[in-house]
């Protein structure tokens, strides 16, 4: 029978110098190093200074904030003495990344455990930092678990920095110290991670995406300015949950204002689950025996099924560039620093599989000088990271679409570009005015109004379609059964200033159903727009119309139109209460059976109140 050994004394016995432990390392082998701010850095650092006699060393990592340069040794060897195998799934342009675009292996987060565990990729050495051990003799692996425990559970060797600065995270975050060979003592400050700069595009990004984050959602957040620009936008929001693969300083401002509370989550409810964190000492205080977080490996944060199993699960995620087609590549960026980290996609599928999920890309759509569009007809020899098949909700500072279920020339005219049959010229004719949006709840019905895109084409058809044979009467004049694509094509043209036409929408972002039309057209000639309106019959008295009214009437004035006209039957109630809300004096004339309503926007009439945000 072996003789039994105290796990203290163990402790004891195994205790090294740094220089001692990373001695034992020898030539050819592979040894992975703790990941992000969990990097060991006094281990790291002997190991720097060993690569000269330990030739043929394979550095294992998943991400490396770098406090010593390993890539700088790797380079100046050329890989005889060191070379490196990190775990990024980006497409490697900028000139830093470049560089060490060689060391890049491809993989999803959540298999890179069981890639460890089978030995397919075989880990001689771990480079760990830990925890002192409890009372029992377990430490903590803290802020960086992800990929780590799975490296220690499958090593050869295992040397483990104990850092009393180390967090003590709660979950499958600990090792036991006779699961490890070698001790080396030393407290040293965790790395930390500078916030991101303040970005306006981040901030007009984050301005839009409220709308699809609801109370009671669970979201993954990756690393970044837009990121970082949505959670300090959701600071109204109610009872958010969080399972992430990184905690960052956001995160746990908003866990401290009461807004996550992961009370709704439908999993893990009252937890806050993630498998690393980046930040700051005061960020690492904040996660120490907190009973309300707990850090899980990869194999299970990144898991698409156990993500799916979330209520209301959104995936927040960076990338740099996307093409006509929806395929998206995700770098870093000097202002995005850790963009590309492989478990992107895992999110994305797994909020896609989620009861009311959403998967979001967050993109901003020029680059900082303007000159460069990051929507691009191709991406060329740019990797993707997201195959087109996945993207659904894409953000920029411009406005959010929804790419899934569109076809290819649908997903090109939602982001504002060419399709196959439209001209340039009917392109660049106005920029779409956001601020025009506007949601509001009619009989229960959240009602989304805002100006047509060139991707509502099908959806104004269907409306029409739709119309009872008296409205099609009251709206076009006369009997009408076909309404062919080139009319709604004409009311999607991109010109928000002469020919605006407004749409009122129900349902799911990206697939609603039109309910309501209102449009203008200008003539140039007298400088006063023709209106026209259409609701569907089961919304209309619903103030439907005089919302689209109201709305018309103050883009025309803002874009210098002198008035308003309208061609309807006399015997249209409907359209005449509506042309008489605006608060013109309104003229009539008859000829033939048709009424002319007209009015002038400098004349007010005072019996009738402005309508709000018109002066």
């Amino acid at each position: 029978m072996p003789k039994f050994t105290y796990w203290a004394d163990s402790y004891l016995e195994k205790r090294r110098s740094a220089r001692e432990a990373i001695d034992l390392i020898q030539p050819g082998q592979r040894v992975f190093i703790g990941s992000s701010c969990g990097e060991p850095q006094a281990l790291v650092r002997e190991l720097a200074n060993a690569s000269e006699r330990c030739a043929g060393l394979e550095v294992v990592r998943l991400m490396a904030l770098e406090s010593t340069p390993l890539t700088l040794i790797a380079n100046k060897t050329e890989g005889q003495n060191l070379s490196i195998r990190s775990f990024y799934a980006g497409s490697g342009k900028p000139k830093s990344i470049a560089r060490n675009k060689r060391f890049i292996t491809p993989l999803h987060l959540s298999a890179i455990p069981r890639l460890f565990r089978s030995r397919r990729l075989h880990v001689h050495v771990a480079l760990i930092q830990v925890s002192p051990p409890d009372d029992f003799g377990w430490m903590s692996l803290g802020v960086s678990v992800d990929i780590t425990l799975a490296a220690a559970q499958s090593a050869d060797l295992v040397i483990a920095q104990v850092n009393p600065k180390m967090p003590r995270v709660l979950g499958r975050s600990v090792v036991h110290v006779n699961d490890v060979e070698i001790i080396v003592e030393r407290e040293e400050p965790l790395i930390t991670a500078r916030a991101t700069p303040e970005s306006e595009s981040a901030n007009k990004i984050a301005g839009h995406i409220q709308r699809f984050i609801e109370d009671g959602s669970t979201l993954q957040i990756s690393l970044g300015t837009s990121p970082q620009a949505v959670l300090l936008a959701l600071s109204e929001a109610n009872d958010l949950g969080i399972h992430t693969q990184y905690i960052t300083d956001d995160i746990m401002h908003l866990v401290s204002r009461g807004v996550i509370t992961n009370r709704e989550k439908g999993f893990n409810p009252g937890k806050l689950i993630a498998s690393s964190a980046i930040g700051s000492e005061e960020l690492y205080d904040f996660l120490d025996d907190n009973p309300g977080i707990e850090f899980h490996p990869s194999d299970y944060v990144n898991d698409p099924g156990i993500i799916s199993r979330h209520n209301k699960m959104v995936s927040i995620n960076v990338a740099m560039e996307v093409d006509l087609t929806g395929q998206a590549a995700a770098d870093a960026l000097p202002i995005n620093l850790y963009t590309g980290v492989s478990g992107m996609l895992d999110f994305i599928r797994g909020a896609s599989q989620a009861e009311g999920g959403k998967a979001i890309l967050l993109l901003t759509a020029t680059s900082k000088d303007g000159k460069r569009s990051h929507i691009v007809p191709s991406l060329g020899d740019t990797a993707v990271v997201i195959p087109r098949s996945d993207v659904q909700y894409l953000v920029t500072e411009f406005g959010a679409v929804n790419l899934f279920g569109k076809s290819l020339q649908e997903r090109a005219q939602a982001m504002g570009l060419l399709g196959t049959e439209r001209r340039l010229k009917e392109a660049m004719l106005g920029v779409y005015p956001a601020s025009m949006e506007e949601t509001v709840v009619v009989d229960g019905d959240s009602v989304m109004i805002r100006p047509a895109k060139p991707v509502d084409e099908r959806r104004i058809q269907e409306h029409f379609y739709s119309l009872g044979k008296k409205d099609v009467i009251a709206r076009f004049f006369h009997e009408k059964t076909r309404f062919v694509r080139d009319e709604a094509e004409g009311l999607s043209q991109i010109d928000y200033r002469k020919n605006l036409t407004l749409v009122a929408l129900v349902g799911e972002f990206g697939f609603g159903r039109v309910i309501g039309v209102g449009e203008y057209l200008l003539d140039e000639t007298t400088n006063i727009a023709e209106v026209a309106f259409s609701v569907s019959s089961d919304f209309q008295g619903k103030g439907i119309g005089t919302r689209l009214m109201i709305k018309l009437a103050g883009a025309a004035r803002g874009n210098g139109i002198a008035g308003l006209l309208a061609y309807t039957a006399e015997t249209n109630d409907g359209m005449i209460r509506l042309f008489n809300t605006l608060p013109y004096v309104v003229r009539t004339d008859t000829e033939n059976d048709i009424l002319e309503l007209t009015c002038r926007f400098d004349e007010i009439d005072d019996r009738k109140d402005m309508p709000d945000g018109q002066t």
